[in-house]
């Protein structure tokens, strides 16, 4: 088995650093990248009881620019998936939250028409009054009705049915992630 030693960036100047510094290593198997998708929704009251409403954002980039999708992004290796998700959400929609439950990991090797990409989801539930605005990569940011959903980019579809089964068992209603 080979060592794996600390390798330099180009250019680095030889300087002592931190102890909590992260170095760059190479490694001889290629490694997946982490994202993090975020399932946020609000419930609003209808004619015919309450309705569920998901935030979702238009991809201003490929692949799938265009494209409706949740919220999310990649984990950046000074972060933990939740700063990552509440970040993510923060960047492309405006909205933050308190709570995140965790959905999952979605880790099906073609998810991603970029390469290997592994999904961490989270799922917070805001108050009704929760307004968007489009940031970062996104080139638009709405809400949605549940039942009247666009078509979505990835495997989205999936992680929003895991979401599904977490509301079918009734926590959003005692236990959610209100804020």
């Amino acid at each position: 088995m080979k060592r794996l030693t600390p390798q330099p960036k180009p250019g680095h100047q030889a300087k002592r650093k931190p102890a909590k510094a992260l170095l760059p290593y190479c490694y001889e198997y290629p490694r997946p990248a982490v994202a993090v998708d975020l399932v946020v929704t609000r419930l609003l009251a209808g004619q015919s009881g309450k309705i569920r409403e998901l935030l979702l954002i238009q991809r201003g980039q490929d692949p799938f620019a265009g494209c409706w999708a949740l919220p999310g992004g990649f984990l950046e290796m000074e972060e933990t998936l939740e700063a990552a998700a509440a970040r993510e959400l923060r960047e492309e929609t405006g909205v933050r939250v308190r709570r995140l439950v965790p959905l999952g990991a979605f880790s099906e090797v073609d998810r991603d028409p970029r390469g290997r990409v592994i999904s961490f989801a989270y799922w917070s539930e805001v108050a009704r009054t929760t307004g968007q605005r489009a940031g970062d990569d996104a080139s638009a940011a709405a809400w949605f009705p549940i039942a009247k959903l666009p078509k979505l980019a990835f495997d989205h579809s999936r992680i929003i049915a895991a979401a599904g089964r977490v509301w079918s068992r009734g926590v959003n209603e005692r236990r959610g992630p209100r804020e």
